[in-house]
């Protein structure tokens, strides 16, 4: 793929797909930032995995709902290489529960962690990169965020927020050269699901047209699209990486 821009940035790229998205744009040649709240161990690691196999690499760490501090880090990533090129929002969190059972403390802790700061990422990027006419996002929702799930109101909410968001983003960053696009993994090999019974994913894989769950290593390949220049006239579009459980 081909990249016009040299750098990235990453949100919770310290683990599972936004690992897998850093170790992709890596090694097709951009230099990543990779973000963390609390795995810094995780990140160095990844740092020092990416400098080994020749790619570039950086670990910073701030809190992505805290606005001062994001600010202040996609300022420091622009200290370092006199721009920002792309920003890959990923960091989220998940706090399931039955909705007549959800406080309302449970449900903005959600939304805080994955709409507010994709938020705030969209807002620093085009300030930062409307500067010098070019740049792209992606930002990463969930099919939830389409169809909704049992358990998952906080969540979905987010998530469907957050596909919105882009599109605004997109109108509102056209005129600048920037270019704001959103992935929907569905389920996907992690952590996450790792945890489920075997009686469980059995169910899931015969509701999903494909009959697997996706790997990072596909999420991160759809991201690296939305922001090469072989996306360059994309905007405001959902990717959908489900397997086919929603089209």
């Amino acid at each position: 793929m081909k990249f016009s821009g040299k750098n990235v940035l990453i949100t919770g790229a310290s683990k599972g797909i936004g690992r897998e998205i850093a170790r992709k744009l890596a090694e097709l040649g951009l230099k990543v930032w990779i973000n963390y709240r609390s795995g810094a161990s995780e990140a160095d690691a990844l740092k020092e995995e990416i400098e080994s196999s020749g790619g570039s690499a950086a670990a910073i760490g701030f809190d992505v709902t805290d606005e001062e501090a994001f600010a202040d880090g996609i300022k420091a990533v622009i200290s370092a290489d006199d721009s920002l090129s792309y920003l890959v929002n990923n960091a989220g969190v998940t706090n399931d529960k039955l909705a007549m059972r959800m406080k309302v403390s449970e449900f903005m802790s959600v939304i805080d962690a994955n709409l507010k700061s994709a938020f705030i990422g969209c807002r620093e990027a085009i300030k930062a990169m409307g500067k010098a006419r070019f740049g792209a996002v992606v930002n990463i929702a969930s099919v939830v965020g389409e169809i909704g799930n049992m358990g998952q109101t906080n969540y979905s909410a987010s998530k469907g927020g957050v596909i919105a968001l882009t599109k605004s983003f997109a109108k509102e960053g056209a005129s600048r050269g920037i270019r704001f696009n959103s992935v929907t993994p569905g389920f996907i090999n992690t952590a996450m699901t790792e945890r489920l019974s075997a009686e469980v994913k059995e169910s899931y894989f015969k509701a999903i047209p494909l009959g697997r769950f996706g790997e990072p290593k596909e999420v991160a390949e759809a991201v690296a699209f939305l922001l090469s220049d072989h996306a360059g006239y994309i905007t405001g579009e959902t990717l959908k990486v489900n397997g086919g459980i929603y089209m």
